[in-house]
Parts: structure tokens; C-alpha cells; sequence
């Protein structure tokens, strides 16, 4: 089946982020030699997003330019709830969901994508 890319309504991408990711039971950063790939927030003065995708081929994607030595690889969703987003929030980071080939794309509190997969999951 083809997949489809992600496009510009990041509300659309953002809606495809849990079921895509309850479905594998994972979701898919990318890690290169000094950790994993993390960028400034375009809404939020000196805070870090930390991208991930629900798909292999959409983290792929962002594997050019300053990310090109990074790999793709998959975090379990469990850990990912668990450990974290947890983690995240107490580092003051946000969560970058689906962004599209532009970079673009929603930018949220991780406790509040936490609430989300567990009603996703329910």
C-alpha cells in the first residue's frame, strides 16, 4: 500500500501520528553520534523540539543536510510513554509529531501526547 506523505495540515499529520504509531507499536526518531536529532522551536524561545515520526519513511525523509549522519530508528511505544515523554517534560523539551518534508509541523507538551496515546490505546 502506498503511503501517503505527509502534507501541509499539520492538524491532518498530527491526527495520523497515534493511530499509525498504536498500530506498530512504535514511533521513529533519529539518532546520530551526539544523541538524538533535536532543533529550536519555531514558538518557543530557547526551547528544543525533539522530532518523531509514526512512520520509517517519513523519519527517512529528514536524514539530509545537518541530520545526514543520523540513523532512523524505532522507540518503543511503551518506553516512549513510559520513560520518554516523562523525560522529556522534566528536560523542558517538546515534541515535534509528524513534521513534513519542510520541517513543519505541530509542536507539543509531552505529558499532553502522553494523555493522547493512552486514550488512543484505550
Amino acid at each position: 500500500m502506498e503511503l501517503e506523505p505527509l502534507g501541509d495540515d499539520f492538524e491532518e499529520n498530527c491526527d495520523r501520528f497515534l493511530p499509525e504509531a498504536v498500530e506498530q507499536g512504535c514511533v521513529w526518531a533519529l539518532e546520530g553520534e551526539e544523541g538524538f536529532a533535536l532543533c529550536e522551536s519555531e514558538r518557543h524561545a530557547d526551547t528544543d523540539v525533539m522530532p518523531f515520526w509514526s512512520q520509517r519513511e517519513f523519519a527517512e525523509a529528514h536524514v539530509v543536510d545537518g541530520w545526514a549522519d543520523y540513523q532512523v530508528v524505532p522507540v518503543d511505544l511503551e518506553e516512549f510513554m513510559d520513560d520518554w515523554l516523562t523525560g522529556m517534560h522534566e528536560d523542558v523539551l517538546l515534541v515535534g509529531i509528524n513534521w513534513n518534508a519542510q520541517m513543519e509541523g505541530e509542536e507539543i507538551e509531552p505529558l499532553d501526547l502522553l494523555e493522547q496515546l493512552e486514550q488512543e490505546l484505550q
